[in-house]
């Protein structure tokens, strides 16, 4: 008879480091990467993450690194993270991880060996059953770990290795530095077709300096919590309270144009990214709410202007031609 893991909503959690590890943790179906989008392609693998788990009646674990390795290596000039560690996180759980395991990629980390990773990582730490990984995984402070020292590994310590199909779409594999593509192409269809489902920012609505208020277009201020964004420009948006509650009486969803970037009319040097969003006939209070804001289409790209009267008028056109592309496209 196949064994049947436990209850998936009692089991998952977020365990930050090795050292929250406990004995009960001890026995998993587990997957490493960075699942930065959680897009097509990682919904695969957890599938199969959850199949494996099922059969072996144990929990599944997805082990992340934060930062990314390729932010621990490169810093901002890193690639975009299309996704920050909440959205990250919340969209594991969504799609079927019961654990997610959180590593600190620091100097001790990025120094261990392949060998010291398995090790002190997969075996002494999470005493895992199988793995799945893809046949092109590549770990260890010399990238000499791979697929066949895994499955030797494995055989050693009684754990079961196991590589992923790669999953295409369009006739090319899907992958979030082709997401990345899509979006600085304004390609919302093709971004949408390979995450299996809209591109969104989330965050927190936060006080800001009210400018826009002062040019006649108050916006919600959103922190984007990473170096750099996917996304740079002037878009139409739709946002919603994650929470699914109402925005105003009887809408859940408004239309807007929204800023992802620098603001360079208006900021200095080394600013950090930000989003900010113009609800269209909306008057309440939306700080300290988080709102998940969809981008449909660009309008232009981001631009230093003269002076904050020119601003002014760009803001009031960039309004009216979101509205028109709405009115277009209901």
């Amino acid at each position: 008879m196949t064994a049947v893991a436990p209850d998936r909503e009692q089991k998952r959690e977020l365990i930050r480091g090795l050292h929250n590890l406990r004995p009960r943790h001890r026995g998993c179906v587990a997957t490493i990467g960075s699942f930065d989008g959680v897009h097509l392609g990682h919904r695969a693998i957890i599938a199969q993450l959850q199949q494996r788990a099922r059969e072996q009646g144990l929990p599944s674990v997805a082990i992340i690194f934060e930062p990314q390795p390729h932010e621990f290596f490169s810093g901002e000039k890193a690639p975009a993270r299309l996704m920050r560690f909440k959205e990250k996180v919340l969209a594991l759980f969504e799609a079927g991880v019961d654990r997610v395991l959180c590593l600190q990629f620091n100097g001790r980390l990025r120094n261990l060996s392949a060998e010291q990773f398995v090790q002190r990582i997969l075996v002494d730490g999470l005493g895992i059953k199988h793995l799945v990984v893809g046949d092109d995984f590549r770990f260890g402070c010399d990238r000499s770990g791979d697929y066949r020292l895994l499955q030797e590994a494995g055989a050693r310590a009684g754990f079961t290795v196991e590589d992923t199909a790669t999953v295409e779409v369009r006739g090319e594999r899907v992958s979030s530095t082709r997401i990345r593509g899509a979006l600085e192409d304004a390609d919302f269809e093709l971004a949408e077709t390979l995450l299996g489902k809209p591109y969104r920012i989330t965050g927190r609505v936060a006080p800001g300096r009210a400018l826009g208020r002062q040019l006649g277009a108050p916006t919600a201020n959103v922190r984007l919590h990473r170096y750099r964004s996917p996304l740079v420009g002037v878009y139409t948006v739709r946002a919603t309270a994650t929470d699914g509650s109402e925005l105003a009486t009887g809408r859940n969803e408004i239309d807007g144009v929204a800023n992802v970037g620098f603001r360079p009319t208006v900021e200095g040097e080394g600013a950090q990214p930000l989003l900010e969003v113009n609800l269209f006939d909306f008057s309440g209070d939306l700080y300290g709410r988080e709102l998940a804001v969809e981008f449909c289409h660009k309008l232009r790209d981001e631009e230093k202007f003269a002076s904050l009267e020119i601003l002014k008028e760009w803001i009031a056109r960039d309004i009216e031609n979101a509205k028109a592309w709405f009115a277009q496209n209901p």
